[in-house]
């Protein structure tokens, strides 16, 4: 992915908007980070209104979207959603047709509902609007409960910080682990939230409870290796097994299996870019138990085997040693994932 094209509207959201600029436009270089050529386009360039009384100039038209290798649609305003700019559909649907990456933020999903390349697939939007889209597209599974969904290369996400989520998980398919968590410190934000993760919590807990589950967290992520039981775990925090898991839940936003399980899946991902270790000793340490295991998990979470991800994203010379040595089997392309 080298360029990236970011599609603003009039009655914009500044936020969101703003969101996908801090991405996908600075430049990290200092980082270690190539750039994106980062373009922000529009149906009809000029000064275009935002939703909270200001205005900015875009320079560019729609002309460069249709060769940018993503395509971001910000959200438009309610009034819009019955009537999307067809310009900006053909557009998106131009761009899914030739396999560009389409990343959506809040009611920018229902400018991907309009122009039809969500049809019979998964798809998410801010919980307030999901109802709606389902009435108006009912071709297109809903989710209403999820940060993000991705389908195949289409990205649809919840409203506002859920966006970053949703741009960070491409980044991190793109540039690798190690990269998008330095992307991710840079912006002091947390460098992974599952797309699974619900949108909201109906009833927070008081901030004690948060700093409560802190130290069990910490001590999983030190000890990803061993076989963690909720009854283990609950036993650290001194809780019952059943409110451990609901403060988790509450907490986390995953259940203490999915959370450990992610987090399996990212220290996998930083071995395999900085070490030379073979897939047995990885899926060890990780608390896979075995390659098997590991590559099921793999493909099933990201979409890629191991061995691709290795050869795609090694940034030490041990691991590239490691990708020479698997052979011509390395093969960076990504697997198909039932």
């Amino acid at each position: 992915m080298r360029t990236v094209a970011v599609v603003v509207q009039n009655g914009f959201a500044p936020f969101e908007f703003g969101l996908a600029c801090e991405a996908f436009g600075l430049d990290r270089s200092d980082d270690g980070i190539e750039p994106f050529d980062f373009r922000i386009v529009t149906p009809d360039p000029g000064v275009i209104p935002s939703n909270l009384g200001f205005s900015i100039n875009v320079e560019h038209d729609l002309a460069f979207a249709d060769d940018a290798d993503l395509v971001v649609v910000t959200p438009i305003p309610r009034e819009d959603w019955g009537r999307v700019d067809v310009r900006v559909a053909d557009v998106v649907r131009r761009a899914a047709d030739r396999g560009a990456w389409l990343l959506s933020v809040c009611s920018g999903a229902f400018v991907l509902a309009a122009s039809g390349v969500l049809d019979g697939h998964r798809a998410t939007t801010h919980w307030r609007y999901a109802d709606v889209m389902a009435s108006m597209y009912p071709a297109i599974d809903v989710d209403p409960d999820v940060l993000y969904v991705q389908d195949e290369r289409i990205i649809t996400s919840a409203g506002t910080a859920a966006g970053l989520d949703a741009c960070l998980h491409l980044l991190r398919q793109e540039l690798g682990a190690e990269m998008t968590n330095i992307i991710a410190r840079r912006m002091v934000v947390p460098p992974q939230r599952d797309g699974g993760q619900a949108q909201f919590i109906v009833a927070p807990l008081p901030i004690e409870a948060s700093l409560s589950l802190a130290p069990v967290s910490d001590w999983m992520l030190q000890n990803l290796a061993l076989d963690l039981t909720v009854d283990q775990l609950a036993a650290r925090a001194h809780m019952s097994p059943r409110t451990f898991a609901r403060r988790f839940k509450a907490d986390f936003g995953a259940t203490p299996a999915a959370w450990l399980g992610r987090q399996r899946i990212i220290h996998a991902q930083r071995l395999l870019e900085q070490s030379g270790l073979g897939l047995d000793r990885i899926a060890a340490e990780s608390g896979f138990g075995s390659a098997a295991v590991l590559r099921q998990n793999f493909a099933r979470t990201l979409g890629i085997t191991p061995t691709a991800y290795r050869a795609r994203f090694a940034c030490t010379d041990e691991a590239q040693q490691a990708v020479v040595g698997a052979g011509s089997g390395a093969t960076p392309e990504l697997v198909p994932v039932a």
